[in-house]
């Protein structure tokens, strides 16, 4: 017979009802995602031909229902390779590949069969912001269908690619990414591919990149109608960049972003110019550049070898150059 009272033993305290709810929409908002758009994710396995002996595995997304998939320049490896698109639901399709554009590690494959898919809607990319929920889809190490979550760690970067090449208008996440997930969506909370997934920094915790929507749109319309992107090249590396209150007000400007230069190409068509790194971008031939991808978008293929007026803040004073523009050579 017990003469002293036994201690309660402790209990858990339960998890707060908020918490939960907010777990419950995060975890909502991901399986809704992958339902939307997991079924538009195909594995793509590359075999080359000739001189083009290219081989290997990637994810690609399905943008349009009739079999036009997006992915990455290297993992097609070129316009001679032979491509095998496995759907999720286990159809094989072979298909080729309709262009091919290093210069942001994008290309288009076609299947050949007349076919109708599911497929996913390319997103604004503009309207993505630093911290953001991300959701990744793709193939990684063989691995089909796996999702990964994370959020934007930034925008706008430039990223020089293992070939040399320089990769505007990137986005920066820490969703997880791995050899297979190249050419796969970086898709946001409402379903809309925001992104393509290109490149990881080996070695690095949670520093991955994709080619932006925005980006991947104008390169997909060129790649549809001309088979490859004729573009201009200035020899800039940037970044979008914010423009504070203060300094609109000083500048008397209304635009909200611009994108600054971090780097300058030695003997480019920018450096004799006389622009210079830390000198911000504000419009090219009278057509405001409020971000990476509207620079993209302003050097196409007509401004090459045309005299063009580039307007920058430079040391906090806005100025006006001129500059010509060539062609950027395209290396495969």
């Amino acid at each position: 017979m017990l003469d002293r009272p036994t201690p309660d033993v402790a209990s858990p305290p339960p998890v707060p009802s908020d918490e939960a709810a907010l777990l419950d929409a995060y975890s909502r908002a991901v399986i809704d995602v992958v339902e939307r758009v997991g079924p538009a994710v195909v594995r793509l396995d590359v075999t080359g031909s000739g001189e083009h002996r290219h081989g290997g595995t990637g994810s690609g997304v399905i943008v349009a229902p009739d079999g036009l998939v997006l992915t990455n320049s290297h993992v097609v490896g070129g316009a001679a390779a032979r491509v095998k698109v496995t759907t999720v639901d286990g159809r094989s399709l072979t298909a080729r590949v309709v262009g091919d554009d290093p210069d942001t590690d994008l290309a288009l494959v076609r299947v050949d069969a007349p076919v109708t898919l599911p497929a996913a809607a390319l997103g604004n990319s503009k309207l993505l912001k630093r911290g953001q929920l991300v959701i990744a889809i793709g193939n990684p190490l063989g691995f089909e269908s796996t999702v990964t979550t994370g959020v934007v760690s930034a925008l706008g970067r430039s990223l020089r690619a293992r070939s040399g090449r320089l990769i505007d208008d990137v986005i920066q996440t820490d969703a997880a990414l791995n050899p297979g997930n190249s050419g796969g969506p970086l898709v946001s909370s409402h379903g809309e591919v925001v992104g393509i997934n290109t490149a990881v920094i080996v070695g690095a915790q949670g520093i991955c990149f994709a080619v932006a929507a925005n980006t991947a749109s104008f390169v997909l319309g060129e790649l549809v109608r001309h088979g490859r992107v004729r573009r201009a090249y200035i020899g800039i590396a940037a970044q979008q960049f914010t423009l504070s209150r203060r300094r609109r007000h000083a500048a008397g400007l209304t635009q909200e972003s611009a994108v600054m230069i971090a780097t300058v190409e030695p003997g480019s068509p920018a450096e004799r110019a006389g622009l210079v790194a830390g000198d911000i971008i504000l419009a090219l031939d009278g057509t405001a550049v409020t971000g990476a991808d509207d620079l993209i978008r302003t050097l196409a293929g007509e401004k090459i070898g045309r005299t063009i007026e580039v307007e920058t803040l430079h040391n906090g004073s806005r100025r006006v150059l001129s500059l010509v523009p060539q062609e950027r050579a395209h290396r495969g």
